[in-house]
């Protein structure tokens, strides 16, 4: 079978001349002007007679940053873009100096209009106070007082003949007007030195003697026992004993044989 396919009746007039034109390049790219300039009217129309933006804001300043400069340097900063300055508090601060900016609002780096007042936080400079005097003292009891009173404590420690723990020298000195927080370095004995005890048994006591002095020990006392035919004279016991770790100046205990009679 054979199809036939009949077209209508040819299109005329406005009609006909638009169907006939719509595949030419020139034609579409006429239409296409006509929207872009209906749309870019229908923009302007309605932004600026029904919708209009709001109108603009005043001037505006970017707040400069003030920290750590003076009320001098501050004013300086801040005229030239419009802002005025204002005092708000005063603190203690442990590294700015008396004077010094501390904190602002607004902060540095925002928008403030133009006239507005930038309030400040100036610092009062570290805080400062007398060493208190603590020499002689256990060191964790020095340790107490120093710290309670914001100084940070060191130790460092020599042999001596004051006790061992006890505080012999610091610096600053007591008495020192230092800022808080501040290092204190204090001195603390570790007692006198060590020395072996040594070996007395079987020596005459004047030779027992001579031995001690020469170790920097000292002779407490001499007891005598009845000794029978043999270590007359010589000694016999001895505390501490031979081998022993003593301090340096440390007294030692000696038992010496004697005769009958």
């Amino acid at each position: 079978m054979k199809w036939t396919v009949r077209y209508g009746k040819k299109a005329t007039g406005v009609t006909g001349y638009l169907l006939s034109q719509f595949w030419n390049p020139r034609f579409l790219g006429m239409v296409g002007l006509i929207a872009a300039l209906g749309l870019g009217g229908g923009y302007v129309l309605s932004t600026q007679l029904l919708f209009p933006a709001p109108p603009p804001p005043g001037d505006v300043a970017r707040v400069p940053d003030l920290s750590g400069t003076n009320l001098d340097e501050a004013l300086g900063a801040l005229s030239p873009v419009g802002l005025f300055l204002g005092v708000v508090d005063s603190l203690r601060h442990p590294t700015l100096p008396e004077g010094a900016i501390v904190g602002q609002s607004p902060l540095p780096g925002q928008l403030a209009g133009v006239g507005d007042t930038v309030q400040v936080a100036l610092s009062l400079g570290p805080e400062r106070r007398p060493v208190p005097d603590i020499i002689r003292l256990r060191a964790d009891r020095a340790r107490i007082v120093l710290e309670a009173s914001g100084f940070q404590v060191l130790v460092d420690s020599i042999e001596s003949e004051i006790p061992r723990g006890r505080v012999l020298d610091m610096a600053p000195e007591a008495g020192t007007v230092a800022t808080v927080p501040v290092e204190v370095l204090l001195t603390v004995s570790m007692g006198p030195p060590m020395v072996e005890m040594p070996l007395l048994l079987g020596l005459q006591e004047e030779e027992a003697m001579a031995v001690l002095d020469s170790v920097g020990l000292t002779l407490l006392e001499v007891e005598t026992r009845f000794r029978f035919g043999r270590d007359q004279g010589l000694v016999i016991v001895q505390e501490p004993p031979a081998a022993t770790l003593v301090e340096r100046g440390s007294a030692v205990r000696l038992v010496v044989g004697r005769r009958g009679g």
